[in-house]
């Protein structure tokens, strides 16, 4: 079926893009020929928001990993100031 629609056709029948957008996937909207927005159901916009991977994942997939790093701290208190 139709996955395109024209955004005053969009506007004139909102309920059939809502039932097909449910139905058959994501529907996009033009505007003057140029599409504009991506009307899509709620479960698949949460879960192409959700991350891909776990955070261990993302830090192990990481340029750095493996990177020694100084988590030392410097004993240095800073400078005398007079007021």
């Amino acid at each position: 079926m139709k996955t395109s629609w024209a955004l005053q056709d969009a506007k004139n029948r909102f309920s059939e893009v809502v039932e097909t957008t449910l139905r058959e996937g994501p529907q996009t909207v033009t505007r003057y020929g140029t599409p504009v927005v991506v009307i899509m159901a709620v479960k698949d916009y949460e879960k192409s928001q959700r991350p891909k991977d776990t955070l261990v994942e993302f830090f192990r997939n990481s340029p750095l990993y493996g990177v020694e790093l100084d988590l030392t701290r410097s004993r240095d208190t800073g400078r005398e100031v007079e007021l």
